[in-house]
């Protein structure tokens, strides 16, 4: 009987840099690591290559300027509203300031007590003594000083992120509010900036009478020229724009990566070729999970995983062996016991009932995708490449 489940190694690779062929690099890579640590590959491995190095692979970058540029574009008024942004740097900086320089005159709305992740602009006790209601009040930025001053500061990064993004321009005003429709008593021309909440967002604008709706995912779905620089155009993604987003330069940002859907079929033959083996194979961003301590939700990518083989589709099928040995197996022998649990999970049905009560039905991409991400880090380990091993394994597998 084999003693280990599920395993995932982080795999060094060398520095992607744009233009290089991400595939072969991916292969090699797993390759050399199976070579030099003394492991082999096994069908229904599943490798995992971060969405940041597959856009840079792209070239897929562009800057404030360009933003500008589609900004100008979408709302020839000059006039906008920014709804509902997250509170980050990375992900929101430099994309505010292409929208800023794009436009005559922004509001930025901001939810409150946090954005749709968890990041916190305001504390719950802080709402509760002001007697504020989140979900009907609106608040300038006069008002919002008033009840809750200048303390209220990120708990990871130290910024106050109203007076962070009024910092952009001179042509911003700041409110607060949960009810998109309040937007509509200053401008009827709306930029949606949330991320899983925008088609609920821009159905309730569009039938509350906002004259212009765009989201994020709605900016450089096509390439756009800098107008300062004549042939630079920029990086783009037809699906979802600037979601997935985060900062390269001071100027600039990478965008979610595009047409992954051949670069994992590339790899998945690459890897067959040379072993015989049938990998699974998925680009990843941000795991779907929660920090517990500062109440941030990671996933601020508009999916865990933008593409992936075809044997990643689907939920798991698992029986809860807990269950099992405190209600069917209760009072056998150890031998009987590991004897029946086998044969249940080897003949488990499609749909097993209670057996499985307590397994949550999370899709498959998700579920790795968030172990991925969680081995890789965004930080200096050097490991975009994820290789998890035995995941599709199970007891009664010897």
């Amino acid at each position: 009987m084999r003693t280990t489940g599920t395993t995932a190694r982080g795999i060094r690779a060398p520095m992607i840099r744009p233009g290089d062929e991400l595939a072969a690099i991916v292969a090699d890579s797993v390759l050399a690591a199976c070579e030099n640590e003394g492991f082999v590959l096994r069908d229904r491995d599943v490798v995992g290559v971060t969405e940041a190095v597959a856009a840079r692979a792209q070239g897929n970058f562009a800057t404030a300027a360009q933003i500008a540029a589609d900004i100008r574009a979408k709302f020839p008024a000059g006039e906008l509203a920014v709804l509902f942004p997250i509170l980050s740097r990375n992900r929101f900086g430099n994309l505010l300031k292409g929208i800023a320089a794009g436009c005559k005159k922004l509001t930025i709305v901001l939810s409150y007590p946090s954005d749709e992740v968890g990041n916190q602009l305001i504390g719950w006790d802080a709402i509760d003594a002001a007697g504020i209601n989140p979900y009907t009040d609106v608040l300038d930025e006069k008002r919002y000083r008033a009840l809750f001053g200048y303390d209220n500061k990120h708990p990871f990064t130290g910024l106050d992120y109203a007076e962070y993004y009024k910092s952009f321009g001179r042509h911003i005003r700041l409110l607060f509010a949960n009810d998109p429709r309040a937007v509509l008593d200053y401008t009827k021309h709306v930029l949606c900036c949330d991320i899983h909440t925008r088609h609920r967002t821009k159905r309730i604008l569009r039938a509350a009478g906002a004259e212009t709706v765009f989201g994020l995912d709605d900016i450089l779905t096509a390439p756009v020229e800098d107008p300062q620089r004549a042939g630079s155009g920029s990086g783009w993604n037809a699906q979802y724009g600037l979601l997935g987003s985060n900062k390269a330069t001071a100027d600039s940002v990478k965008l979610f990566p595009r047409d992954c859907d051949m670069l994992v079929v590339d790899i998945q033959r690459r890897l067959f070729e040379r072993t015989g083996k049938t990998v699974e194979v998925m680009v990843y961003g941000d795991g779907a999970f929660k920090d517990p301590a500062g109440g941030i939700w990671e996933l601020a990518d508009p999916v865990v995983s933008p593409a992936y083989t075809a044997g990643l589709d689907g939920t798991p099928n698992e029986l809860k062996i807990k269950y099992l040995l405190d209600n069917e197996l209760a009072g056998k022998s150890a031998a009987e016991t590991l004897a029946a649990m086998k044969d249940a999970i080897s003949h488990k049905a499609a749909d097993p009932g209670d057996r499985a009560l307590g397994t949550t039905p999370r899709r498959f991409t998700d579920l790795l995708g968030s172990l991925c991400d969680l081995m890789s880090g965004s930080g200096d380990k050097g490991t975009p490449i994820v290789l998890v091993s035995g995941y599709f394994d199970n007891y009664a597998d010897t």
